[in-house]
């Protein structure tokens, strides 16, 4: 009994771990069967929870990383049309091959602006014959342009300080080709003031105000040479725009003549887009107009002398060559003769006064004394009886006009001494001086048909404003710096 008790003891334990297996099995089946139920009801909740974070991160991850590329590159497009870098550039270089390759590319956009400017007395003179309009009506064209290129100059400059110099003179040089190609097939008087007038005008000013600036920020003890040198283009531009139109004109047609002005605008500003570079970082959240330069009496001196200067000699400019053909009987080949040396001898003239200011007097002592020999050329203008004096008169005229011109922005730029806010005080100026330009011509031809085409009255107008604004140089130069005479400024 005892042996058998024992035994039962022994046995009774294995089956009862036996028993428990069994249970923890059954258990186990039981689960997964109830799993697999609830797959079968509901296929979507297979998915592990714990997939879905890890899916939506890559999702997340992946679309950071294309927005981050996008970024980058809108970035990089932005930075090649705004400014080529974001450091500050130090002093000036003051010369070398990158800063003079600016003063040339400068020097094809003068060209191409004010050389087509000044030009306008050849045109003036061809669509008085060929148009029914007044001299004085015909030259609203020529200060239309004059006057756009001039007023726009305050927003283009302002580009230039935020950093979009390329996208500005890009949009500048479609304006003006797009003048020019709708001008060739212009034929009745407000078809040339829209072309001729307004369009190239809007053109020659978005483009014109931003590459003067940017060569300022390239020079110091040598800006009056460099600026000099890339005016030049002024006196050349003058004198191949005006040969073009004698000589074609004739020969192809008032269309095919202006067409090919066009193309030689292609061809010359396209080299600008190529080379020219921003220096300077950008000048971010600046207004339009600079207050504080309000504020700058030798400024505004300055600002209101040039509008009286400027009114004066685009009459002159524009009524040259009539005035060789109404009084002296050139024929109109001839007269524009004149207006190709007017634009020829302020090649030399261009240059000498800014070598002359940066090495000895500075820019604000020979513009007075250039422009006080402007007076006593304007009034010797009524003393002109003869063909020879005539075109000895020109000649000095053209000199010294030439000359006060191409010093105006250095003098502009010698009055403040923050480069960063060379662009917009420069672009204010013109901005400013634009409406003596749009004035200028059609006053002194008012006057000129109220005399019954006798140039008399004229010419006294264009002596006494232009007298007027050399007395306020003269203030400016005073506020500025004082009697002191000997001081180079």
């Amino acid at each position: 009994m005892m042996h058998n008790g024992k035994e039962t003891s022994v046995e009774k334990e294995p089956r009862e771990s036996l028993n428990s297996d069994y249970a923890n099995k059954d258990l186990a089946h039981a689960a997964e069967a109830e799993r697999k139920e609830e797959e079968i009801e509901s296929p979507r909740s297979s998915t592990s929870h714990d997939e879905l974070p890890i899916v939506q991160r890559t999702s997340d991850s992946g679309l950071t990383r294309t927005k981050s590329a996008a970024s980058q590159a809108i970035t990089k497009v932005v930075s090649r049309l705004s400014t080529y870098s974001t450091k500050e550039p130090g002093p000036p270089p003051d010369g070398g091959l990158l800063a003079w390759t600016q003063a040339a590319c400068g020097w094809l956009c003068i060209f191409n602006t004010w050389g087509f400017v000044n030009s306008f007395g050849a045109f003036q003179t061809h669509y008085t014959t060929t148009l029914p309009q007044s001299p004085s009506t015909i030259s609203w064209i020529g200060s239309t342009q004059a006057f756009f290129t001039f007023f726009l100059a305050m927003f283009s400059g302002r580009a230039l300080d935020a950093g979009l110099f390329r996208p500005t003179i890009i949009i500048g040089i479609v304006f003006q080709l797009i003048g020019l190609f709708t001008m060739a097939q212009s034929t009745k008087y407000w078809h040339l003031l829209l072309t001729h007038g307004v369009l190239t005008g809007i053109g020659g000013g978005i483009f014109f105000c931003p590459v003067m600036g940017l060569i300022s920020t390239y020079f110091d003890n040598n800006r009056g040479i460099a600026m000099g040198f890339a005016t030049s283009g002024n006196a050349v531009g003058g004198i191949v725009y005006s040969l073009v139109v004698r000589q074609l004109l004739p020969a192809l047609g008032f269309a095919w003549t202006v067409r090919i002005l066009g193309f030689i605008n292609l061809a010359t500003l396209g080299v600008t887009v190529a080379f020219m570079k921003p220096r300077l970082t950008p000048r971010k959240s600046a207004p339009l107009v600079d207050w504080i330069s309000l504020n700058d009496t030798p400024y505004l001196l300055f600002i209101v002398a040039c509008c009286f200067l400027m009114a004066s000699v685009y009459f002159c400019f524009y009524y040259i060559a009539s005035y060789a053909r109404d009084t002296l009987g050139l024929t109109y080949t001839s007269s524009v003769t004149l207006v190709i040396l007017l634009n020829g001898v302020g090649i030399p003239a261009r240059l000498l006064p800014g070598l002359i200011a940066d090495r000895w007097t500075g820019p604000l002592n020979i513009f007075f004394l250039i422009t006080f020999c402007n007076i006593i050329l304007i009034f010797s203008w009524l003393a002109v009886d003869s063909l020879t004096g005539f075109y000895i008169w020109t000649i000095f005229f053209g000199m010294s006009a030439a000359a006060w011109q191409s010093l105006f922005p250095t003098a502009v730029g010698s009055l403040g001494v923050d480069l960063n806010k060379s662009g917009i005080r420069l672009g204010m100026a013109f901005s400013t001086i634009s409406f003596a330009a749009l004035v200028g011509g059609p006053i002194g031809g008012a006057i000129l048909q109220a005399g019954g085409g006798n140039y008399t009255g004229s010419i006294v107008w264009s002596g006494i404003t232009t007298s007027i604004g050399v007395c306020f140089v003269l203030a400016a130069r005073v506020a500025k710096h004082g009697w002191e005479w000997k001081l180079k400024c």
